[in-house]
């Protein structure tokens, strides 16, 4: 057996003997054995999806086998937590990018943006960045990233071609962080743009079902000043520790970005099509619920039918995707979406998502979130605005290493039966741990788009790691500060001494 073999064999077989250990030696609520158990099956599944020993949608499936054979949830609820609104509403939004992709409108776009920003260093930089981070709030901020990087590398290879590689060097790096800064940034302000934020509001959902929906206006009032800030302070970092040297032009042609969206062609009748299609998603997803700013209030929707608590977004995201699947396109027999295109859906993040799910039901029938909170109960000793800063920063630490939307839905169990000891508002922990997990920007490993750029061989990894380190710190104090501030007025945090 070779030593990769052995190391992968460890990776399996550790975390099911220590799971086991739990079982049989320990005893967390001598009365309920069903807390103890559920903690076995969050070890081995943590473990399980932090070292990736077994593909990550297998260990997601773990609670439909596991907790009924332990006795901790009947099998027929663990399995219905693998299909939901928030299930819907992902593979909705992910219809809608796939068939944005499929006619190329993804790229219009981006050129589009890149166009009016002009062809100065600094507006290329937030040309991209702007590209990227508008494109990931309503696709996946990996798809973003997929796509984006081929244009950035043909502008770098422009550059290189006019004043030569060495040159560009330095500001090639800041192009390709810059484009997976923008799209992590951006996939935060919505709810469709990053997996994390639908973990949380099924999980919140789980947890307190008692609780006011957020909903995807809500979220966008919350999150939006957040990504923005950051958008901003990250721009503004890169170009200056990236820019280009003194006494080298960097300026490209005016007709660079031009020259490619003409090669794009006029706009089909199909980008037309979808590209209405995905402005009517957006325009029901921000008006269902209606707005409420002090004494103004102005009725969504949704109200003008008989029951309006019943339409959620997922329903909205599933209506406008059945609809690409309706309308013809250019061929005989052709539909704008057909079956064979969704075959890209991600169905391994749609079961890490279940999997999450049935974990947090586990959290919540066993009581486990209870005794964690129990265990947890002295932070009542500090300041909130200290503890919400603790949770963003070790939030975006861990997530470094760990799949992010496995350690936002490992997490957030724990942080809400926290808040229930402490008898607190869930959201002042909660949300502050879901906004960080997309937030890490010193590993190629924290997100996806740290990955891809990475795997353009144009940086290093210490590169990302020495910009990232200082944006790891910025972004928890303004996820912490957006909570303490602007929760109260978006969803009612009343912050007092814990």
């Amino acid at each position: 057996m070779t030593l990769r073999n052995s190391i992968f064999s460890i990776k399996i077989i550790l975390p099911l003997i220590l799971a086991i250990l739990i079982c049989l030696f320990f005893d967390l609520d001598p009365e309920n054995k069903s807390v103890t158990y559920t903690l076995a099956v969050t070890v081995l599944m943590a473990s399980w999806w932090i070292t990736e020993a077994i593909p990550l949608a297998i260990t997601s499936l773990l609670p439909v086998t596991l907790f009924p054979l332990l006795g901790v949830m009947n099998g027929k609820l663990v399995s219905s937590a693998y299909f939901n609104h928030v299930i819907f509403l992902f593979i909705g939004g992910f219809i809608v990018a796939l068939a944005m992709e499929k006619w190329n409108l993804h790229k219009r776009i981006a050129l589009k943006i890149l166009m009016l920003v002009g062809v100065r260093p600094g507006s290329i930089l937030l040309g991209f960045m702007l590209a990227s981070a508008v494109l990931s709030m309503w696709i996946s901020n990996t798809a973003t990233a997929m796509m984006m990087v081929p244009i950035v590398l043909s502008v770098i290879k422009k550059l290189e071609e006019e004043i030569g590689r060495e040159d560009v060097k330095k500001f090639s790096i800041a192009l390709l962080l810059g484009v997976a800064y923008g799209a992590s940034i951006g996939g935060i302000a919505t709810l469709v743009g990053t997996p994390p934020n639908l973990s949380f509001v099924r999980i919140y959902a789980i947890m307190f079902p008692l609780a006011e929906e957020i909903s995807f206006t809500s979220w966008l009032l919350f999150a939006f000043p957040v990504s923005l800030v950051l958008f901003i302070f990250v721009w503004f970092y890169l170009y200056m520790i990236y820019k280009p040297d003194k006494g080298i032009s960097l300026n490209l042609n005016k007709d660079t970005f031009r020259s490619e969206y003409i090669a794009l062609g006029p706009m089909s009748k199909e980008e037309k099509i979808v590209l209405a299609d995905f402005i009517l998603l957006a325009l029901l997803w921000l008006t269902k619920s209606g707005l409420s700013i002090g004494n103004i209030n102005v009725p969504g929707w949704s109200e003008l039918f008989s029951h309006p608590e019943y339409i959620n977004d997922g329903t909205v995201a599933i209506f406008v995707s059945i609809l690409l699947f309706l309308i013809p396109a250019k061929g005989r027999n052709n539909k704008i979406m057909e079956w064979k295109n969704t075959v890209k859906l991600p169905w391994n993040i749609v079961l890490l998502f279940g999997g999450g799910f049935a974990l947090a039901g586990a959290f919540k029938e066993s009581g486990l979130s209870l005794w964690f909170g129990e265990q947890l109960v002295w932070v009542d000793s500090f300041h909130p605005f200290f503890i919400i800063l603790a949770i963003s920063l070790m939030v975006t630490f861990l997530t470094e290493l760990t799949s992010n939307t496995a350690t936002t839905e490992m997490l957030l169990p724990v942080l809400a039966g926290l808040a229930i000891k402490l008898e607190v508002n869930p959201l002042i922990f909660m949300l502050p741990a879901t906004l960080s997990a997309s937030l890490a920007f010193m590993l190629p490993v924290a997100t996806p788009p740290n990955a891809i750029v990475l795997g353009t061989n144009r940086l290093k990894i210490k590169d990302m790691a020495r910009a990232g380190l200082l944006l790891n710190f910025i972004g928890a104090i303004v996820v912490c500060l957006a909570t303490y501030f602007l929760g109260k007025l978006v969803f009612g945090i009343e912050l007092i001494n814990l």
